[in-house]
């Protein structure tokens, strides 16, 4: 396909597609698909090599959440029936981090939930951060506590932090129609107050929350313009009591057109797989990895997600290899907080019941949705 061809030259000196470009690829076909992942696996291999990155999640304080963002199980009015507890206090957040960085995990993201975080929060989460950093002197450390306010960023960077979280979730133009409490340019402003306070910004959108194809477009456009480092791409798990419990809008197939746009139009940044692989991807998860250089091992926030055993053995089988710790995961161009997205010159390569009604095609797989009930907030081992 000439738009491919055309797409990969692109991708290869750094230069974004056009809007309509970024459409086409939403828009191909089925027969199409395995042509649009080797064009966009091209693009992944130039600036990441065949390497994955493991991330893993600590949910510091997990519910109770005054925000009413209509996708989260954690919401103002949530009905799920989800693990709710306070801080963790530090030693423990830290023994939840050691799991994961046994499991292979070269990043903790330590999450709370809430509108943003108090300077007493604030103060809690650096004295959580210097324990983990005390046991695993070389792991990375990303926060995401929502809102910040000022000199916050500038204390997390201080205590230790290497990133901050904060993702746009969705277009402008829709926003207001997924949260209500604060504005995309709430959010937006969190994200520069990182990049400003020297953090590696992380930001990323949900995918399958009833958009369109030119809202996904929009809101990765809206990203590369904001130049994070990680872009996390998240597709919706509908949690029973949440307004967007009945939203099943992904394939597989579609699923990978939306990450293979992203690699697109974001060529050179780390593209993490996240939360909802296991639910829209299923088996088609390996396919993935030829298009993202980034997954979460093991859990997310509220849901439980593959063995961690079966994520290494998912990347091992498909031909790629754990990024290790002694690696830098970006492009030399972009190591430091330098340059956009893209650039003008291009980069060096690098190296039951429920379970038989949802074999029907399209039908929605709500048996893939489970609640975590281990890990952080309980007595029971995590899942790394």
């Amino acid at each position: 396909m000439d738009l491919l061809n055309t797409l990969v030259e692109k991708g290869l000196r750094r230069e974004p597609p056009t809007r309509e470009e970024a459409l086409a690829v939403l828009a191909t076909s089925d027969d199409e698909l395995l042509e649009v992942v080797a064009a966009a696996g091209k693009v992944r291999r130039q600036w990441f090599g065949r390497r994955v990155k493991l991330n893993y999640l600590v949910n510091l304080k997990s519910g109770l959440c005054p925000e009413d963002c209509s996708y989260c199980s954690q919401r103002l009015g949530s009905k799920a029936e989800i693990l709710k507890y306070t801080w963790l206090k530090p030693d423990e957040a830290s023994k939840a981090a050691a799991a994961g960085v046994a499991g292979g995990a070269k990043r903790v993201c330590l999450v709370a939930s809430g509108r943003g975080p108090t300077d007493r929060d604030v103060d809690r989460v650096s004295r959580t951060i210097e324990a983990i950093k005390e046991q695993n002197e070389d792991v990375e450390i990303c926060a995401c506590l929502g809102l910040l306010s000022d000199g916050q960023a500038e204390r997390l960077r201080a205590a230790g932090a290497d990133a901050y979280n904060h993702n746009l979730n969705t277009s402008e133009g829709t926003y207001g129609d997924i949260t209500t409490t604060h504005t995309y340019a709430d959010r937006v402003d969190t994200v520069r107050r990182a990049q400003t306070a020297g953090l590696s910004a992380c930001s990323g959108l949900i995918a399958g929350m009833g958009e369109s194809d030119a809202d996904l477009v929009d809101v990765v456009f809206s990203l590369r313009e904001l130049d994070p480092d990680s872009v996390p791409v998240n597709f919706l798990i509908p949690f029973e009591g949440t307004p967007l419990a009945k939203e099943w809008n992904l394939t597989p197939q579609h699923c990978l057109r939306i990450l293979a746009m992203t690699r697109f139009v974001c060529p050179d940044v780390e593209v993490r797989l996240s939360g909802g692989r296991e639910v829209h991807l299923r088996s088609m998860q390996p396919l993935a990895l030829h298009l993202v250089n980034s997954i979460f091992l093991g859990d997310y926030l509220t849901s439980e997600g593959q063995e961690g055993r079966a994520d290494l053995e998912m990347i091992a089988d498909a031909g790629f290899e754990v990024e290790g710790a002694d690696t830098t995961t970006l492009p030399e161009h972009r190591r430091g907080g330098c340059g956009p997205c893209g650039g003008d010159e291009p980069g060096q390569s690098a190296p039951d019941d429920a379970r038989e009604q949802a074999t029907d095609t399209g039908a929605p797989r709500t048996d893939l949705v489970t609640v975590r009930r281990r890990g952080a907030g309980t007595d029971l081992a995590p899942n790394a």
